[in-house]
């Protein structure tokens, strides 16, 4: 059974892994065996990538500016160079987020979520399909959300996105599972996390969402480990087009 999880000698790219969620993932595949590069846009995913290889991980790290699409294909293919020349797993994680009132909403904070959290997903999704079809196999997770299940609130962008999000991951199931690639996508809960510090700091908000928990606790980094090896695993190969909320049972109440 154990061999099912077991990553050794698999490949991954996990976008945003120098901190948050991302990291939790990235830490995760690499203690399953996985050899892992972290993409992010600042200096620190060399510094985060440095940490893990401390704790005896096979981590590295390169800066991607997801904005620039250019950019983004150049860093792929590099990475894919770095790690062999072959791709096992790809995991779209990096998100950005802004929030104003809808009627309020500037149109370019509205194009910057969209091409973070949308644009270039698909875009990694298609450079890392086109390497994965080739060899005949590959996993992709994609970065869903609740916000993908329902609008939330002053946040229509990353609403629009995240939908969108689930959506796609459905869309290139029809299209690639049948030959080998899996495409599913996580839903996280509610994560105490940078990205939600604000969420946080509303005390009457805050409140709100951890009645609503059944688990009565925000969500961490390491809930998302398991189920990020599960999916990029050999445990999952019948799994595709899936989106797997990790919630503390946020919906179902």
């Amino acid at each position: 059974m154990t061999d099912l999880f077991d990553l050794t000698g698999c490949t991954a790219i996990v976008t945003g892994g120098s901190r948050g969620l991302g990291r939790g993932m990235a830490e995760g595949l690499a203690e399953a065996g996985a050899k892992v590069l972290i993409l992010a846009s600042g200096d620190s995913v060399h510094k985060a990538a440095e940490e893990m290889r401390q704790e005896g991980l096979d981590v590295s790290g390169m800066r991607c500016d997801l904005f620039d699409r250019e950019q983004v294909k150049a860093v792929f293919t590099e990475a894919v160079d770095t790690l062999g020349g072959r791709l096992d797993i790809l995991v779209n994680n990096a998100g950005v987020q802004r929030r104003h009132p809808a009627e309020e909403f500037p149109l370019e904070d509205w194009d910057s979520v969209i091409q973070v959290n949308l644009n270039a997903v698909f875009q990694l999704c298609q450079l890392a399909g086109q390497v994965m079809l080739r060899q005949g196999r590959g996993k992709i997770i994609n970065m869903a959300s609740m916000l993908s299940f329902f609008g939330g609130f002053t946040v229509p962008a990353y609403a629009a996105s995240k939908g969108g999000v689930a959506q796609l991951t459905r869309a290139l199931t029809n299209e690639w599972a049948g030959k080998g690639v899996c495409i599913n996508a996580i839903a996280p809960g509610y994560m105490a996390t940078e990205m939600n510090t604000a969420l946080i700091q509303d005390e009457n908000r805050n409140a709100e969402i951890s009645a609503r928990i059944p688990m009565h606790r925000w969500g961490t980094p390491a809930d998302l480990k398991g189920v990020a090896v599960f999916l990029a695993s050999h445990a999952s190969d019948y799994l595709s087009g899936a989106i797997i909320p990790v919630d503390g049972g946020y919906l179902s109440k």
